[in-house]
């Protein structure tokens, strides 16, 4: 049995004023366009801090972000938490893991 294909669409975003084409299916318009904001937010905001120029760290440090919080969410909705995304706890720990991060990458001439 054949799976009949969706018809995805093509969306042009920009992520730190650099446009990107991406494939988005049937109904995820606007479920990627908030993804794409939070993670040009997210970029933006490490790259405003000024420690961290070049692009594939700042994409490196956003992910991490963004996978941390998505944890730290899914671990608290276990425990029957609601947390919001800008909890203070979470935001102050994100900003400690990314100041490690940084330091470990900053000794790391490959990724500068």
């Amino acid at each position: 049995m054949n799976a009949i294909p969706t018809a995805t669409k093509q969306i042009e975003v920009q992520i730190m004023g650099q446009s990107y084409l991406l494939a988005c299916p049937p109904g995820g318009e606007s479920a990627l366009i908030d993804a794409v904001e939070r993670v040009d937010t997210t970029m933006c905001r490490i790259r405003d801090a000024g420690k961290v120029k070049a692009r594939d760290r700042i994409a490196v440090l956003a992910s991490l972000n963004l996978a941390f919080e998505l944890s730290q969410m899914d671990a608290d909705r276990l425990h029957g938490n609601v947390v919001q995304p800008a909890d203070t706890a979470i935001q102050t720990r994100l900003e400690a893991l990314v100041q490690q991060l940084d330091n470990a990458l900053d000794s790391d001439s490959q990724l500068r």
